[in-house]
């Protein structure tokens, strides 16, 4: 009698779970959805980016995270442009998440690749680039589609696209030199509808689907930090054995 008794009970936490989660998300959609097109400026000069300026200067959304690492500016840039994102279980749910959510097609399997060559598998084009330190990728693209297509353009041609019914997309990855041998990993995007139609389509996306957006780039640096910061101690282990020897 008592373990029926408790039946009800280990039934409605879970299901209580699930509507917390739902409500949260929902309200989440709708913050993301008045906040359209309100966007807000970095909070210090560490945080402007003058490449993006000048692909992007105006904008309706942005998204913009940065994480401190204990590593060279060097390591972890490169960490990031070799991060494999399907590596995360979370990463790879919220990207089957989409698929379903929108019907897509699956990816064919494929050999997991690092970010930077991952973009430019997925169509994005090199808009600049400073060696070792930031790479900006720029697309237009209609990412309410099941299988968006995320066609590059040349930098010029990128600025003044203006073709109705698109949105303009840009993004960074970039390492930034801080003191004793740190570092801040950051990655900005930015995005910009081309017309009002456009507009009124990403608007219902962007509520729809930022939250996993943001959570894939937020567990993205993540793991970046703990790539570039083990490969520190190990190139520490290198120097070390090396030391030895001699």
């Amino acid at each position: 009698m008592r373990t029926q008794k408790s039946l009800p009970s280990v039934i409605r936490w879970p299901a209580a779970g699930v509507g917390l989660a739902a409500a949260s998300y929902a309200g989440y959609a709708a913050l993301s959805w008045s906040r359209y097109g309100h966007v807000k400026p970095p909070r210090s000069v560490l945080g402007q980016d003058s490449l993006l300026d000048h692909f992007i200067p105006a904008y309706e959304v942005v998204d913009r995270h940065a994480v401190w690492v204990a590593a060279p500016a060097e390591i972890t840039f490169s960490a990031a442009c070799d991060l494999k994102l399907h590596e995360s279980a979370i990463i790879g749910a919220l990207f089957k998440g989409r698929e379903l959510m929108l019907r897509a097609k699956p990816e064919g399997k494929a050999r997991p690749l690092g970010l930077v060559a991952q973009a430019s598998a997925w169509g994005w084009g090199v808009l600049a680039e400073i060696p070792g330190r930031e790479i900006v990728f720029g697309a237009v693209t209609q990412p309410w589609l099941a299988n968006p297509v995320f066609r590059a353009l040349p930098p010029d041609e990128f600025v003044a696209f203006h073709e109705p019914g698109y949105v303009k997309i840009a993004w960074t990855l970039r390492a930034d030199p801080l003191r004793d041998a740190h570092s801040l990993v950051r990655t900005e995007t930015r995005a910009a509808a081309t017309d009002p139609v456009a507009r009124a389509k990403f608007r219902r996306y962007w509520a729809f689907l930022s939250p996993g957006i943001i959570l894939i780039r937020r567990i993205g640096l993540r793991l970046v930090k703990t790539k570039a910061e083990r490969r520190v101690r190990e190139v520490g282990l290198v120097e070390k054995d090396l030391r030895y020897e001699l």
